[in-house]
């Protein structure tokens, strides 16, 4: 004991160690390994529609009415365009003046009829007397039927006058005006059905990666937020022109866009090794980023590291990609 611990002692004091320091406790940490990820390559796709359709006039004559222009949406079976036929409508009168004077003849026809079948019975007249008359009957009966097909015929040329559209969609093109002459068989518009898809072209060495099924993604500086940020291939043509293959891809919300607009899409091109941490582990400073490297023996370190595009994964939800800065095994804390 030393004096000054006798002398305190002595008047009643006692000395307490000095308290040492406590050990520091390991930060919760988050160990950077590598992962396995679809690599992806930016092409540019064109809004399409997988079929586009013309609607054509089922008569010849003039445009009277054209109802629609290009860009508008149409149901299928809506009128689009009337042609009409000046000679159609004289046949019409024709055959109509033709009708009233069948429908005499078969009255006439009618009153000899009935009677010879009188007389006949009562033995006024020869068999072949009556016979002749239900003939004449008849005859006119056959008549009157006929004429009423033909003005039956006529009236549905009419009617096929109105050109519908063949199919749910968007006008394309409309080659005609109104008052243009138009002959049967003759487009007067194209309708492209309304479930657009996107046609992509991507390079043959990339191609091998692609199958139907796989999912496209969208960038975000091409298309509206009113659309599905990804979508599905659901074809892959099995043709390879000008070093490139064709493929189509299903994604919702395209209908509001123009057919042949390009859009900026990103595809499956394989997959390679690449470091992804949480986006909340990551700080940025004058436009640079740095993470926080926790170091067992010493205080943690700030160090400057390269972002990457944002990659969910598994218990990820925020994972971004580092290109460089990091390395497998170090661990991160929170900033």
């Amino acid at each position: 004991m030393s004096i000054l611990a006798a002398i305190l002692a002595f008047f009643g004091f006692t000395s307490t160690p000095a308290p040492q320091p406590a050990q520091a406790a390991t930060p919760k940490t988050f160990l950077v390994a590598p992962s396995s990820i679809r690599d992806e390559k930016a092409v540019f796709a064109t809004v399409q529609s997988a079929y586009v359709v013309p609607a054509r006039s089922r008569i010849g004559g003039t445009i009277l009415e054209l109802k629609v222009r290009q860009g508008d949406a149409v149901k299928s079976g809506q009128v689009i365009a009337t042609v009409a036929d000046a000679k159609l409508a004289l046949q019409i009168n024709s055959y109509a003046a033709q009708a009233q004077a069948a429908s005499a003849q078969v009255a006439q026809a009618k009153v000899e009829y009935d009677r010879a079948q009188r007389l006949v019975v009562q033995g006024a007249i020869a068999r072949n007397a009556f016979d002749q008359a239900r003939t004449s009957y008849n005859v006119a009966l056959s008549n009157l039927k006929s004429i009423n097909a033909q003005r039956s015929v006529v009236q549905q040329q009419v009617t096929e006058g109105e050109i519908l559209a063949p199919t749910s969609g968007r006008v394309i093109t409309v080659p005609v005006t109104a008052g243009t002459v138009v002959m049967n068989g003759d487009t007067v518009a194209t309708v492209a059905e309304q479930d657009f898809v996107l046609r992509l072209k991507v390079p043959e060495r990339h191609a091998r990666f692609m199958k139907a099924g796989d999912t496209v993604r969208l960038a975000d500086d091409d298309m509206s937020l009113t659309s599905s940020r990804s979508g599905r291939i659901n074809l892959v043509y099995p043709q390879i022109e000008s070093g490139q293959v064709m493929a189509d891809a299903t994604v919702t919300g395209l209908s509001d866009y123009f057919v042949g607009e390009r859009v900026r899409i990103w595809v499956a091109a394989g997959s390679r090794q690449a470091i992804i941490v949480p986006a909340r582990l990551l700080v940025t400073r004058s436009g640079i980023d740095y993470a926080r490297l926790w170091r067992k023996d010493g205080p943690p370190l700030t160090v400057p590291v390269q972002r990457g595009q944002a990659r969910a994964r598994a218990g990820i939800a925020d994972g971004v990609e580092i290109l460089s800065g990091l390395r497998p095994g170090d661990r991160l804390i929170a900033p």
